[in-house]
């Protein structure tokens, strides 16, 4: 089922086109990739879904609701969003960050569920040790764990995640990747920005690619071939099928 569709959207920053009359349908319960080179309009268009970035009526539908009819608290409910990093770093410990993320739910107080929310996403972002620093103590891959954490809590039908393993060790990357993947089996649509073509190939299952600001390619693994990788960062490439995975290596220029 379409969980997400985009038809005819463009986005401009003052007179910059970024983005070009692009038309998009993303599934429910699917991990889906946005990749292409830089200034392709990636991170733009996360911004764009979660209506961050001002998008015109009729262009952004969440299954039949336009995105620009949505309540903030309607939208906090369906939807989260993780940045690349944070621009202010707030004195809050890792775990009052966390229960931030419940905000759309709570009346008066957090509830004891919410709490217990809380406590599972910790346990699964393996942030137990850190849950008690304060966000400005920590480093930039611990920060982007936390920011992760704070979107999970907010038990959205919905994750869009710019560039979430950037800052990510090599082990954290692949928990978090591992963690996407299995939000998007468990029904939830997840959204990413991202540039390592391989961990995408290893944990996503539909992949759109952009360039220049509009849709270059768009399906599963079989879009991932020399010619389109060549087109899209003129860079040559030999793909790879090692123990029933693909694989991309780029070709040292002679």
């Amino acid at each position: 089922m379409v969980k997400i569709k985009i038809k005819d959207l463009s986005f401009a920053y003052r007179k910059s086109e970024v983005l070009k009359k692009l038309s998009i349908n993303i599934k429910s319960g699917k991990l889906t990739a946005f990749i292409g080179p830089n200034g392709s309009g990636k991170s733009t268009l996360i911004k764009c879904i979660d209506n961050i970035l001002p998008v015109n009526r009729d262009s952004i539908f969440i299954e039949d609701k336009d995105v620009k009819s949505l309540s903030n608290n309607q939208k906090a409910r369906l939807m989260a969003y993780v940045p690349q990093q944070e621009r202010e770093v707030f004195s809050l410990t890792v775990y009052e960050t966390i229960l931030m993320g419940r905000k759309p739910y709570i009346g008066w107080a957090p509830l004891a569920s919410d709490y217990s929310i809380v406590n599972q996403v910790i346990e699964d972002l393996d942030l137990e040790n850190i849950s008690s620093a304060f966000l400005n103590e920590l480093s930039g891959g611990q920060r982007q764990r936390v920011l992760i954490g704070r979107a999970l809590a907010q038990e959205p039908e919905i994750l869009l995640l710019d560039e979430p393993t950037a800052s990510l060790d090599l082990k954290h990357q692949l928990e978090v990747m591992l963690l996407l993947q299995k939000l998007a089996q468990s029904g939830m649509t997840v959204t990413i920005a991202v540039h390592d073509l391989n961990l995408a190939l290893k944990y996503c299952d539909n992949f759109i690619m952009l360039n220049n600001g509009e849709v270059f390619a768009n399906g599963g693994k079989e879009i991932f071939t020399p010619e389109n990788i060549r087109k899209l960062y003129a860079v040559d490439v030999e793909i790879l099928n090692l123990r029933n995975s693909i694989f991309i290596a780029p070709q040292m220029p002679v």
